[in-house]
């Protein structure tokens, strides 16, 4: 395991190498980042940014998407 000075260290090394990085998910909150994040492996980044914009407008926390039944996730 890593301490935490080195994983400051690897921080700094990775921030110098892409000063201008930005995410290009479109998120409000840690919960969207989260969940685009995890929709991000299997597809683009665009078409996810397509996807959760309107899957965010209807569920807007943790607590709405497990409420919801996951074929009309899929939907």
């Amino acid at each position: 395991m890593i301490s935490n000075k080195k994983a400051l260290e690897m921080v700094d090394v990775i921030a110098n190498m892409f000063p201008n990085a930005e995410c290009e998910l479109v998120h409000d909150n840690p919960f969207e980042l989260t969940i685009a994040v995890l929709l991000s492996a299997q597809t683009t980044d665009i078409s996810v940014n397509k996807l959760t914009k309107n899957l965010f407008q209807k569920y807007k926390t943790p607590e709405d998407l497990f409420k919801c039944r996951t074929n009309r996730i899929r939907k």
